[in-house]
């Protein structure tokens, strides 16, 4: 997932989704910098920063991110109260917590970037 500051979106996933971050990658080279956080021991996110890919999402070349990542938070009230917790710290609820159609219980929040999560139990 590419973010334009790598050391919010670590301190996010640390502080929302109890992630541990690995160490830190740079390439001197080519401005490139990565974290990999490890969530829950189960999945892992790699998140990216590069001024070149930075510069072009700001002129609308590319885009920062992905569509959405589901992130699993155990329960239904799990997802209420994340909901709850994002929302009231300032980040946009898109919708939910609701069943949707495929019968998955789920809220989509928008965070950084335009970054889209979904919490799901």
């Amino acid at each position: 997932m590419y973010v334009t500051d790598l050391e919010r979106a670590k301190i996010f996933l640390e502080d929302y989704f109890a992630g541990v971050a690995g160490a830190r990658y740079n390439n001197a080279v080519t401005g490139f910098s990565s974290y990999f956080i490890s969530l829950d021991g189960f999945a892992s996110i790699e998140i990216m920063t590069r001024p070149a890919v930075c510069a072009s999402a700001i002129r609308g070349l590319y885009d920062l991110g992905f569509a959405h990542v589901a992130i699993s938070v155990g329960s239904r009230k799990a997802v209420d109260a994340m909901t709850c917790r994002l929302a009231d710290d300032g980040y946009e609820l898109l919708s939910g917590p609701r069943v949707t159609g495929d019968g998955y219980y789920e809220s989509c929040v928008r965070i950084f970037d335009g970054i889209v999560i979904e919490l799901c139990e």
